[in-house]
């Protein structure tokens, strides 16, 4: 992304328009200082600004991003490229996530299942007292809980549910998963567009629903 483009495409489709820096900079309440920093390719408009930006100026945010206007059939092609490239990206996330969560839930519960043990032998052996013991025990409990809800959380977002009955692919309510009976990533919930219950199984990929 060249900035110095973009910053020059702006300040061109600005005077295209004859609107000033004041008058742009009220327009998208921001300073003029603000505005003549993105025609200086010093830095680029907010997020939230583009959108307003691009309308003001008669382009679409493509066209901003590129620093020219594009060809409808390239823009098209361009569009089509990006939200692939973002399907992709998902997918590949969604894939690290769920492996994540994994070693995570096996590191998290094999430490604190070791710290619970080993606290109890040593207030067998005397060694600390049952008081300390708590104190040991009760935090490490705490925190396997707020893990499995992180964990869980984890495995709501990461790629979707498929129901048995419709195979509509979705991602459901956190309150949805930690409800649901469950095996492994397996689980018993029901389907926001048939409404039924079935055991619905985690899979990476939205895929079509008639696969």
């Amino acid at each position: 992304m060249d900035q110095i483009k973009i910053g020059k495409f702006i300040k061109e489709k600005r005077k295209e328009k004859k609107i000033t820096q004041s008058e742009l900079a009220e327009k998208l309440n921001v300073t003029d200082r603000a505005v003549s920093k993105w025609e200086t390719g010093i830095c680029m408009p907010d997020s939230g600004i583009i959108p307003e930006l691009c309308k003001i100026l008669g382009i679409t945010i493509n066209d901003l991003f590129r620093g020219n206007h594009v060809d409808k059939k390239d823009n098209e092609k361009e569009v089509e490229d990006y939200l692939l490239e973002l399907y992709k990206q998902k997918e590949n996330s969604d894939r690290r996530l769920l492996n994540f969560e994994i070693v995570v839930g096996i590191i998290t519960f094999v430490f604190s299942f070791f710290i619970i043990f080993l606290t109890a032998y040593l207030e067998e052996t005397k060694v600390i007292t049952e008081k300390i013991s708590l104190l040991i025990v009760i935090p490490i409990i705490i925190f396997m809980l707020i893990m499995c809800a992180v964990l869980l959380r984890i495995e709501q977002i990461a790629g979707y549910y498929e129901c048995k009955k419709c195979h509509h692919r979705y991602i459901p309510t956190f309150a949805s998963v930690f409800l649901a009976m469950h095996v492994n990533r397996t689980r018993y919930m029901k389907c926001p567009k048939c409404n039924k219950y079935s055991w619905n199984k985690k899979v990476i990929l939205k895929g079509d629903e008639n696969d």
